[in-house]
């Protein structure tokens, strides 16, 4: 139990004395996958949902959310975002939207929770928006993408295998790839994709490359890396892995180990 740090030697819960860690910059993505019915789907996308706007309202509630997690998860503390932005995803060919929220802060704890909880309350309003169309639309899935900061460093998640949500009334399609906006095809020609996100995944974590910064400095949606990294889009357009490796003060070879 000594391993658990919101447990004491005697197994009660507590909530962990962050008092002599240090001040840093914390930084964490999380992301959460709805899966909604081609008529849901369509009504959040051209806006005609019965309840209004349905992804402005999600942004707003997961934003809202998040300054509201230690009140919301127990053991949590209260920590001051410097930071909060939810961004959507659709993905129409299995009429699915990911949400993606970022949090930032500089305080002595992580910041992982906040960004969950934002995913979670977002993808939860989504449904709420779109019950009376579909109350058959599926949450499949929450989890953290990245992290950064504090003792344990970075942290970027696996690529995660897509699950096609299986309907009696639609058949189940095959899963594929989804083609982002200026995606033509994979990382440079001559590797193996799978190799190729890992050292990516591997170029990011030793340069302490943050997504949502490196991009910015890159000019590219950050959406892009995220989707690359876990594994739903098949690879990064040309131009824009040449913008990210002269960001990062590379060549392009060097974020996909190939020449060595």
């Amino acid at each position: 139990m000594s391993d658990l740090t919101h447990l004491d030697e005697h197994g009660a819960a507590r909530m962990v004395d962050v008092s002599d860690k240090e001040m840093t910059a914390r930084e964490a993505t999380a992301e959460a996958i709805i899966v909604l019915s081609a008529e849901a789907f369509a009504a959040v996308m051209d806006g005609s949902a019965p309840k209004g706007d349905v992804l402005a309202a999600a942004r707003i509630a997961g934003i809202m959310a998040a300054k509201k997690t230690f009140e919301l998860i127990p053991l949590c503390h209260p920590l001051p975002l410097s930071k909060l932005a939810i961004d959507f995803e659709p993905q129409a060919d299995r009429n699915a939207v990911c949400i993606v929220a970022m949090a930032k802060t500089t305080a002595q704890t992580g910041v992982e929770m906040e960004a969950l909880t934002a995913a979670s309350i977002a993808a939860l309003t989504v449904y709420d928006m779109v019950k009376a169309v579909d109350k058959g639309a599926v949450i499949e899935s929450i989890r953290l993408l990245t992290k950064s900061g504090g003792k344990s460093g970075a942290y970027i998640a696996p690529r995660k295998p897509r699950i096609e949500r299986a309907t009696s009334d639609r058949p189940k399609a095959r899963a594929r790839p989804m083609t982002l906006n200026q995606e033509t095809a994979p990382p440079p020609p001559g590797g193996d994709p799978n190799a190729d996100r890992e050292a990516f995944r591997n170029f990011m974590t030793s340069r302490q490359l943050r997504a949502t910064d490196w991009a910015k400095q890159a000019g590219v949606p950050a959406s892009q890396i995220y989707s690359y990294l876990t594994g739903r889009s098949r690879g990064l357009a040309q131009d824009v892995a040449e913008r990210l490796a002269h960001a990062a003060r590379a060549r392009v070879e060097d974020m996909f180990a190939r020449g060595r």
